[in-house]
């Protein structure tokens, strides 16, 4: 049944031909929003982990119509040899095919600053829009400036084709989606929620994984923490798919968890853990982690939607910045 879940960010009321944003004062001052929740609807949804990268990157599709939709895509890279392959991306398009599906969407949670999507290559062969939360600006005026991209580099988002706000929808066949803005990590972060399934992207890990660093440019532990609330706040048997596992402890790869399982469990956030014991040691935490093997491509790619940058005379380049990050 649709459900309407009232969560802790903004509500714009129009009221005499003006608009109010109305505020909950609950502890710091927060907002309040609904999104359109409906766990009557089960999407079909089939997971592919890239061993490389330690990326789960998702199909989702409408069982009556067909319609799909790809989240998180990975186009594989070898840094060193400076070889770019599909072999991650080919066995989507192969799944799409062979089930005879449609595809509507290519989805980025984020930017990723830990693999490379494979969006563009996937919509020249089966098509669909790529859509990207609309912070994605943000992410392209920092990077832009460090990698020093130039006024020909577009900073405003146009290399994607959808920018979502805070939530908006669409359709992937019958299906309602819709996009939750939970910045944190990075500025531009969303987690998309189609029907009992939310796509949460870097928001999220497995409850015995915890949390993902926010002390990247724009990120920020205290703004993760409320994100984390607002997915938390879902129902609890909502199913919640997860972008990236590591096996801590030596344990399989996992990737699908539920509501009410990270309530309970997540070593960062679970059991009533406070905002600021989570500020506390996800700041500490973060201080001592490496900068992820692949960043420096990934953003370059991803933060174009894809498409690998390419010098004057038009073939692919990729730039070092020196000390820039």
């Amino acid at each position: 049944m649709l459900q309407s879940i009232r969560l802790e960010i903004a509500i714009m009321l129009l009221c005499d031909g003006r608009t109010e944003v109305r505020k909950c004062a609950i502890g710091r001052e927060k907002m309040m929003t609904q999104y359109p929740v409906d766990m009557s609807v089960s999407p079909e949804v089939k997971a592919f982990f890239d061993e490389a990268t330690n990326t789960i990157s998702y199909i989702v599709a409408d069982p009556e119509t067909k319609a799909c939709a790809v989240i998180d895509s990975v186009m594989d890279i070898d840094y060193a040899a400076g070889r770019i392959t599909y072999d991650h991306a080919n066995a989507m398009i192969a799944h799409i095919q062979n089930n005879n599906l449609t595809l509507e969407w290519l989805i980025e949670t984020h930017v990723h600053a830990d693999h490379l999507s494979a969006a563009p290559y996937i919509q020249e062969k089966l098509g669909g829009k790529i859509g990207i939360g609309r912070k994605i600006t943000v992410i392209q005026d920092v990077f832009g400036k460090i990698f020093n991209e130039g006024t020909e580099f577009q900073r405003d988002g146009s290399q994607f084709d959808a920018l979502f706000d805070d939530g908006d929808t669409y359709q992937i066949g019958k299906m309602t989606a819709f996009a939750m803005h939970t910045p944190g990590h990075t500025p531009a972060c969303m987690v998309h929620v189609i029907g009992d399934a939310a796509f949460v992207g870097d928001t999220l890990f497995m409850p015995d994984g915890g949390s993902a660093r926010a002390d990247f440019p724009g990120g920020d532990a205290g703004e993760l923490y409320d994100s984390i609330q607002k997915v938390l706040s879902l129902p609890d048997e909502m199913r919640l798919f997860i972008c990236h596992d590591y096996g801590p402890g030596g344990r399989d790869i996992m990737w699908q968890t539920t509501v009410a399982e990270e309530k309970s469990n997540n070593i960062h956030v679970g059991g009533g853990k406070t905002r600021e014991e989570f500020v506390k040691f996800r700041t500490e935490r973060d201080a001592q982690l490496a900068v992820p093997k692949l960043i420096i491509p990934s953003l370059q790619v991803n933060m174009r939607a894809g498409e690998v940058p390419r010098d004057d005379q038009g073939n692919p380049v990729l730039k070092v910045p020196l000390n820039g990050l």
